[in-house]
């Protein structure tokens, strides 16, 4: 009423019609809960970057591709290493060392476009300068991978 009087609006939290409504006999109360549903969603792990070089490798130099794949755009010379826990792409002649599949994923390889190497290693499994690399990807384009306990080297036709 003193609103009125003063010339105010009607800001009351009911409508008006609520308000001169008689109030029923019984009241009956309500009462409503929130319920809190937690629901576990499975994200797609984010891909990792393939990490990329373009500088040669001299020796004593090491790369290391955590998580993803290794791309060399130059030359890695003797006594350098090349890293990946994915796969090894060698982009010019491999002369150093090789690791693919760092964290033990057998699917990796090793791809080299004049495959040299000191030492090929896919998922702990590898081979050495002991044993002459095959004449058929000796200093050629070549692709190593597992098969099984097995190292295959297979050379890539352009």
């Amino acid at each position: 009423a003193l609103a009125h009087e003063l010339g105010l609006a009607d800001a009351a939290d009911e409508p008006a019609a609520e308000r001169a409504a008689p109030a029923p006999a019984e009241t009956l109360r309500e009462v409503v809960r929130e319920v809190v549903v937690e629901k576990i969603v499975e994200r797609p792990a984010a891909a990792v970057p393939t990490l990329i070089v373009d500088k040669p490798l001299r020796s004593g130099q090491r790369i290391y591709a955590k998580g993803g794949d290794l791309v060399v755009l130059a030359l890695v010379n003797h006594g350098a290493e090349v890293i990946a826990d994915g796969s090894v792409h060698v982009y010019a002649p491999l002369r150093g060392k090789a690791i693919a599949g760092a964290r033990g994923d057998t699917s990796a390889r090793i791809y080299a476009q004049s495959l040299e190497a000191e030492l090929l290693s896919i998922a702990g499994i590898y081979r050495t300068t002991e044993n002459p690399l095959p004449a058929d990807v000796a200093g050629k384009p070549a692709q190593v991978f597992l098969e099984g306990e097995k190292l295959l080297m297979q050379p890539l036709a352009f």
